[in-house]
């Protein structure tokens, strides 16, 4: 049965609104009280304009190296979604906890924060460090700041456990990402002498096709990696703004799209097969009637994969807290990779909750995944723990 201080912390991180596009200083004002009462100091890694921030502390020796447990304050905006009750108020109904957070992933830090005095009661041997990090929902942006801070420190963790809801499997790797921006810029010219303009719609949707076509050769070629539900990496378009009325030939289009690589593909190489045709196919075209006009694509947000080898001493440990000895991979993306690849921190991720709850409306968390994630932090005291 979960722990009555487990539902406290939950109730009360999910009544800050985090939504990315707020604050979060409040619901890290509340944890660093919390821990302060607990005797153990904390430091703030803020934005540039002061609005948000990372936390990090550590309980045990500062001096050697731990397990860090790491995860994401901020969360999804509710808007145009149909709740059926307040989505910053927790409410139980039979089993479940409802609330926005609940899944994606205010219960891990909540669980992790009400085991604290259990920890601290058995003497670490081993110290524990604690991330929580701002803005992951909209790309990960705020855990670099953090980054930057734990690799100018002089003792960093030996491993991270990132609590993203994975029903308490351990994940080995996830995909990365890279999103982009693009301006055609075209030639006005009255619709009635098209040919003498060069219309940015058009050219912004032979670009389009490239990629739709580079989708499909992917999917039928690969690189393939089975661990993933969908095997290869996608390449999707997902927003295009261009025109002003029909009979003027548009002289702007802009349209977003990303791609979303498993380990195997390189994703410098694609990008650069997409800006090699967006320049030599398509601009050279567009030039011939206009120097003026141009492509520009503009990488927006680049966000690591994961990728950990599953002998990993990292793997192994999450494993056995978790008390289970299967692995898998996930499509979406996590700050693993970041903390992985450029903090040299080994990481995997696993926590309570269950991803298909995530992002909805009516999001919610099983009781049984609050006692799976206590259990697990019971193991991991076990370990860390001179009694």
């Amino acid at each position: 049965m979960a722990d009555s201080k487990s539902i406290e912390f939950i109730e009360k991180l999910i009544s800050f609104d985090t939504t990315s596009r707020e604050s979060n200083l409040e619901l890290i004002a509340f944890i660093q009280d919390y821990l302060n009462d607990l005797g153990i100091d904390s430091q703030l890694v803020h934005n540039e304009e002061g609005t948000k921030a990372n936390l990090y502390a550590t309980l045990g020796d500062k001096h050697i190296s731990g397990v860090m447990l790491s995860g994401h304050t901020d969360v999804v905006p509710i808007d145009g979604q149909e709740w059926d009750t307040n989505p910053f108020n927790v409410t139980q109904t039979g089993s479940r906890l409802y609330g926005r957070g609940t899944s994606d992933m205010k219960s891990f830090i909540a669980i992790t924060l009400a085991q604290l005095p259990k920890f601290q009661a058995r003497s670490l041997k081993i110290p524990i460090h604690l991330a929580f990090s701002y803005d992951e929902e909209v790309g990960c942006i705020g855990v670099r700041r953090l980054i930057e801070a734990l690799n100018g420190m002089p003792v960093k963790p030996a491993m991270c456990i990132i609590g993203e809801p994975t029903s308490m499997q351990v994940i080995t790797g996830h995909k990365g990402k890279r999103s982009y921006r693009v301006h055609v810029r075209g030639l006005e010219a009255h619709s009635s002498l098209a040919p003498h303009g060069v219309n940015a719609i058009e050219y912004a949707s032979r670009l389009i096709a490239f990629l739709s076509d580079l989708a499909s050769r992917i999917a039928d070629k690969g690189p393939h990696d089975e661990l993933y539900d969908v095997t290869h990496t996608t390449v999707h378009t997902g927003t295009v703004h261009g025109g002003t009325q029909l009979n003027i030939v548009p002289k702007d289009c802009v349209f977003e799209y990303e791609f979303r690589y498993v380990g195997l593909q390189d994703p410098q190489a694609l990008e650069d097969e997409i800006r090699a045709f967006a320049r030599d196919e398509l601009e050279t075209r567009m030039h011939a009637t206009s120097s003026d006009t141009g492509i520009t694509i503009d990488l927006v947000n680049d966000m690591p994969g994961l990728e950990m080898d599953v002998d990993a001493e990292v793997v192994t440990f999450v494993k056995a807290l978790a008390g289970r000895n299967d692995h898998a991979k996930v499509a979406f993306g996590t700050e693993a990779g970041l903390f992985h690849q450029r903090a040299n921190i080994p990481t995997v991720v696993c926590g309570p909750g269950s991803i298909d709850q995530a992002h909805k409306p009516n999001e919610f968390i099983e009781m049984e995944q609050i006692d799976a994630c206590e259990a697990f932090l019971g193991r991991l005291m076990d370990r860390v723990c001179e009694s």
